[in-house]
């Protein structure tokens, strides 16, 4: 999620929001401490260890808690509803990609196997619910194609990371900053 939290702070910087206050503000250094432990994570998959993908569903879990934070203290209720929508959309179209191919995620890499995130041997027991996408895969469009070199995304897992943008925007903005003028 790291690359949504950059595109997230630019889009809040070209909007004209000061961007300081977040270095400042405490209630979102848990995301930030998380967001290193996601670095770690994605090196040991670069390294083929893949010791932590079988608590790969809690972690992300743990993530998503830790937005309560924010959103309790600066009372985004509403940045917080509409984020959720986004989840729930994002999370049923993961499921009917998973249940339309037999209980997996089909996967397609491609720029992935150019920066060596992606290895045959994620497919072996510790890759879990992905499998590599064939021709026999039932609906393509929502399967994980979206290849970012250190990760393969699906339209779902977008929906989820829009949650992501939508708080940390609303975050940003409630630093009671008005837009710099021109």
């Amino acid at each position: 999620m790291v690359i949504t939290l950059i595109l997230t702070t630019i889009f809040a910087k070209w909007r004209g929001y000061r961007i300081k206050p977040l270095l400042i503000s405490w209630d979102l250094y848990p995301l930030f401490l998380y967001e290193m432990f996601g670095i770690f994570l994605q090196i040991n998959i670069f390294l083929n260890n893949y010791t932590f993908v079988k608590w790969a569903t809690e972690i992300k879990s743990f993530y998503m808690l830790l937005y309560i934070i924010p959103i309790l203290r600066r009372k985004l209720f509403k940045p917080g509803v509409i984020g959720s929508c986004f989840i729930l959309t994002g999370t049923f179209l993961n499921k009917i990609a998973i249940a339309a191919n037999g209980g997996k995620m089909p996967i397609y890499p491609t720029f992935s196997k150019i920066t060596g995130y992606y290895n045959p041997e994620m497919f072996s027991s510790h890759a879990g619910i992905h499998i590599l996408g064939t021709s026999s895969t039932h609906l393509k469009i929502l399967c994980d194609y979206i290849d970012v070199g250190y990760s393969i995304l699906s339209i779902g897992d977008l929906f989820i990371r829009a949650f992501t943008a939508i708080i940390l925007f609303y975050t940003i903005k409630s630093f009671r900053t008005k837009p710099l003028t021109t």
